[in-house]
């Protein structure tokens, strides 16, 4: 598809492509690679024009070497144009909802799948160096017999019968994409890397929130009554996994898969953290512990490569005070309406117009 928004990329830099580069992790990647001047960036969105994307337009460096593509990872036409011409391919897009999906198969499984094989058909075609994909801890950890002791490393496999009963289907859609990706890659003669994060924070790029933010934030509305999940979660910067990519990209020796994960916390330290920089914040403040906490994830083997992170407490000033600047968590505003009622406008009583509003629930079924 005809690329939207860009300068021509100058001379010197070499020309790598990021699938969904509006998401999360996408974004703070494009802003890494342009940062450096070394790249002009190919970015896949679905629409180029849509102010979401717009954060992207605002990086430095994007008005020379960032090329916006209207293009869809199940579209094997688009993200063949989108990588013609690149050297490097960074594949980002998976989906990722928020919730259990009605129809996995269709929501989530065979997306990823064939995006992936779509993105390495095109890679191969166009003769790309090197790809790196984004998998995810969740390929690593999901298995009824994992290995004895508390650390789990790149060798270790989710087993998908087991996420198929669990009815994981993140975890279950990245485990078959990483499959198949390492299952292309030797058939085809591929060059592939792929990095697996855990839980991922950091301050916001994107107008839109991500499932891994919303984890974090939802202990930091908490109503102070229900008790909150107390298990030990592991949890990586973006920008540190933004890093991540582009060392596994850079460096000659980079093969295999790669453990990108930071920190394995208790969910109450990590809000104990966040209580002592941010009090006013309405955090949770009861918890439970449940059975089955998380093993730890070892990066010693990308941190060979030079990989360094963040402390958790950066990683959690960053990401709360990016959600407070745009008003995700802290104190809401109250609006006045005093203009409005000088019209002449009256509105109803609270207790009214909730009665009004669960009667219309029972009514529909909604509510019983």
């Amino acid at each position: 598809m005809d690329p939207a928004g860009a300068g021509k990329a100058t001379a010197a830099a070499a020309a790598v492509c990021v699938t969904g580069a509006g998401g999360f992790i996408a974004s703070w990647l494009v802003e890494r690679l342009l940062a450096g001047g070394d790249y002009a960036v190919h970015g896949t969105v679905r629409d180029p024009s849509d102010p979401k994307n717009k954060h992207l337009r605002a990086l430095d460096g994007a008005g020379e070497r960032l090329r916006l593509f209207k293009a869809d990872v199940l579209d094997y036409a688009s993200v063949a144009s989108t990588v013609a011409g690149c050297a490097g391919v960074f594949h980002v897009a998976s989906p990722c909802p928020a919730a259990q999906p009605t129809n996995p198969e269709v929501e989530l499984l065979a997306p990823a799948v064939a995006g992936t094989l779509n993105v390495l058909r095109a890679c191969r075609e166009a003769g790309v160096r090197r790809v790196v994909v984004v998998s995810s801890v969740g390929a690593v950890f999901m298995n009824p017999n994992p290995p004895e002791g508390p650390t789990m490393d790149e060798h270790c496999w989710s087993n998908e019968e087991y996420c198929r009963a669990t009815e994981n289907w993140y975890c279950l859609s990245k485990t078959l994409a990483e499959r198949e990706a390492w299952a292309y890659a030797e058939k085809a003669g591929l060059d592939v890397v792929t990095v697996c994060p855990p839980l991922v924070f950091g301050p916001l790029l994107q107008p839109t929130v991500n499932t891994s933010s919303l984890f974090l934030i939802r202990y930091l509305k908490c109503d102070g009554v229900n008790a909150m999940d107390d298990r030990v979660r592991n949890m990586v910067d973006v920008r540190d996994v933004a890093d991540a990519l582009v060392l596994a990209y850079e460096s000659p020796e980079a093969a295999g898969r790669y453990i990108c994960s930071a920190h394995a916390r208790k969910v109450s330290e990590m809000v104990s953290v966040v209580r002592s920089l941010h009090p006013s914040l309405n955090c949770a403040n009861k918890f439970v512990q449940l059975v089955g906490d998380e093993k730890v994830f070892s990066t010693e083997k990308l941190q060979r490569l030079g990989w360094k992170f963040r402390t958790l407490e950066e990683t959690l000033k960053d990401s709360v005070e990016s959600y407070m600047f745009v008003q995700l968590v802290g104190d809401e505003k109250v609006f006045s309406s005093e203009k409005l009622q000088r019209l002449g406008w009256k509105f109803r009583m609270l207790e009214g117009m909730l009665k009004d509003s669960a009667e219309s629930y029972m009514s529909a079924g909604i509510l019983s």
